[in-house]
């Protein structure tokens, strides 16, 4: 194998998720640089592989990254782990990944578990297009603000979040993003794994009641909900129209004023006038 920096997956809960290939690549590096080394001695030893670790979390990050370049200048193979899933992701590593980039060092991925695609896969909300925005602030002005920059957004929304402030946080999406469908899945890939679909009403009101779940929690909302035409008010604004002014120009004025299709409008007009 190539020496360089290889940013290798680990699993979410089942062990046995692991790849191939990774399995290969953690039995032949030098080092491996782990967020917390006990909880990744632990897979290592499941699969029966014994390699040096070395520490590399938000703690120690700005000492450790020059030690870590200088050993891929050096010519070693090391693999970044973080505690679970894929690292980077909500996990350290990004400017590890960036000065390595930086100072030329070979850099390989090995992709694989990720909380946020198996939460997608099971959620039942539209896959095609997604923005995982990671945690929310934990303070209720904070978060608020937060939402109302991705309100607007016409992607599922995937968040991480803490079970203790699950309530508080689906209250505050419902509040602020509307009652969307949503799905909430915890402890994915383990054995008391759980997905909860609902809007997010529903979602808040159960962990209102029921209190915060045990284990790692993944939030999944809804893009914005398409608004219903108000029928009624389109028909009263297209009569008051036609009375002075033709049925395209009238279309074109009402159809602007209330942001609804521009041919369902101008079919209506035209049901109006023959009516007349």
């Amino acid at each position: 194998m190539a020496a360089g920096l290889y940013i290798l997956a680990t699993p979410i809960g089942n062990a046995r998720d692991i790849s191939l290939r990774a399995l290969e690549v953690l039995k032949n590096c030098d080092v491996i640089a782990a967020e917390d080394t006990r909880v990744t001695s632990k897979l290592l030893s499941i699969h029966g592989i014994s390699k040096p670790l070395i520490a590399y979390n938000d703690h120690n990050a700005p000492q450790m990254r020059p030690k870590i370049l200088a050993r891929l200048a050096q010519g070693e193979l090391m693999a970044l782990v973080s505690d679970a899933g894929t690292p980077l992701v909500s996990d350290p590593g990004y400017k590890l990944v960036r000065e390595a980039i930086a100072a030329g060092a070979n850099i390989v991925a090995l992709p694989g578990p990720s909380a946020v695609l198996a939460g997608l896969t099971l959620s039942g909300l539209p896959s095609d297009r997604f923005l995982f925005a990671g945690f929310l602030p934990s303070r209720t002005g904070e978060r608020k603000t937060a939402l109302e920059e991705l309100k607007g957004i016409g992607a599922t929304l995937i968040f991480f979040e803490s079970a203790q402030r699950l309530w508080e946080s689906l209250a505050a999406m419902a509040e602020v993003l509307g009652d969307r469908p949503a799905a909430m899945t915890r402890e994915l890939t383990k054995l008391h794994e759980e997905v909860r679909r609902g809007n997010l009403r529903e979602l808040a009101a159960h962990y209102e009641k029921t209190g915060a779940p045990r284990g790692e929690v993944t939030l999944l909302v809804g893009p914005p909900l398409e608004a219903t035409p108000d029928i009624a008010r389109i028909d009263a604004a297209l009569k008051a129209a036609l009375v002075f002014m033709p049925v395209k120009a009238a279309a074109d004025l009402i159809a602007g004023l209330t942001e609804a299709p521009r041919k369902q409008i101008y079919a209506r007009a035209l049901e109006l006038k023959d009516g007349d």
